[in-house]
């Protein structure tokens, strides 16, 4: 860890991506082990109401502002993570050529930043770099299985080119770099129409709609609970490993298991249906996390049904609200 000045001033972290998703709970962990925080957002994907809450709390900035353009700080910085980019099939199929450049140039931006301020840089990278494995679970040693000019590609190619500028900054410049993998995860501030399987999942079977599987629903997934991947995370950057590390929860689930779960967990109504599987959606996956567990002392420890029932609770309030909104 950056060492503190003889004034014992904060350490102060700046999160691209701050208000979305996981990189507003990131923010929230931050915050609440002692950092100033800088969060930077163009809220193309993210949203204030993330970190609304946080409106007037000491020790926390927000910037609206495109990390693809130069970042300018008058202050000392000791960590930057960078999380901005779309991350939902719905958004990076909508926003191909941003998601390239979040990926390259947002990537060249955070890392010249963290090499400018002698900071340590995270970068949020995907198990999407694993494309649809022929290894599982998979490890960080595999190299992937990814289709460059398929619809998906936008986002694969744009994460493993991010890895690899990191690696370059960090062997040619000796920037502390980090890179985290990050596995299906779930929780409190998806957005509705995420795209992702559990915001869809959730959203319909709270309405009582018909949950929609792809192909047969045998293709499987894992999924980790948002304040477990961030704690993993938060680890990997106060280590010393310059490598990938997988985080995620090693838990299978098919499809079809998962949809029936979320049935069961909502008390719906809900009957399944089917339709065919997107273009080069993967069949498995699901983290090896023997690196994390044996480098950071990490695994996840919050089960299945106790992640949903605050996820659940979250979504109930969101589409409440947003059908009251709409009779008013």
């Amino acid at each position: 860890m950056p060492k503190k000045p003889a004034s014992r001033r904060s350490l102060v972290s700046v999160v691209t991506g701050g208000a979305g998703f996981l990189g507003s709970h990131l923010v929230d962990l931050l915050l609440e082990r002692g950092h100033k925080v800088i969060a930077i957002d163009n809220l193309v994907t993210g949203s204030i109401g993330n970190i609304a809450h946080l409106g007037g709390v000491r020790g926390f900035k927000f910037i609206q502002q495109d990390v693809t353009e130069f970042i300018f700080l008058d202050m000392p910085v000791d960590f930057v993570w960078h999380f901005a980019s779309p991350a939902s099939p719905i958004d990076y199929l909508d926003l191909p050529i941003q998601t390239l450049k979040v990926g390259s140039l947002g990537t060249h931006k955070a890392l010249g930043l963290a090499k400018h301020k002698a900071a340590r840089f995270l970068l949020a990278s995907t198990s999407e770099i694993y494309g649809d494995p022929l290894v599982h679970p998979q490890t960080e040693d595999y190299w992937g299985n990814v289709n460059p000019i398929g619809l998906r590609g936008c986002y694969d190619e744009a994460k493993r080119f991010a890895e690899a500028l990191t690696m370059a900054y960090h062997r040619e410049h000796g920037v502390e770099t980090r890179i985290v993998r990050i596995f299906n995860t779930y929780g409190p501030r998806m957005r509705l129409n995420d795209g992702r399987v559990v915001p869809a999942f959730l959203s319909q079977a709270l309405q009582n709609k018909r949950l929609t599987v792809f192909g047969d629903g045998s293709q499987t997934r894992s999924f980790c609970y948002c304040l477990d991947l961030i704690e993993g995370i938060y680890r990997l950057m106060m280590s010393n490993t310059p490598y990938p590390v997988n985080i995620g929860n090693p838990q299978e689930f098919t499809m079809l298991e998962f949809a029936r779960e979320v049935i069961r967990a909502t008390g719906a109504r809900s009957k399944i249906v089917f339709k065919p599987l997107p273009e080069d959606d993967p069949k498995q996956r699901r983290p090896d996390i023997t690196r994390a567990r044996t480098l950071l002392g990490w695994s996840p420890a919050i089960p299945l049904s106790d992640g949903l029932e605050k996820t659940i609770a979250y979504f109930r309030k969101k589409i409440f609200s947003s059908s009251k909104s709409g009779r008013s």
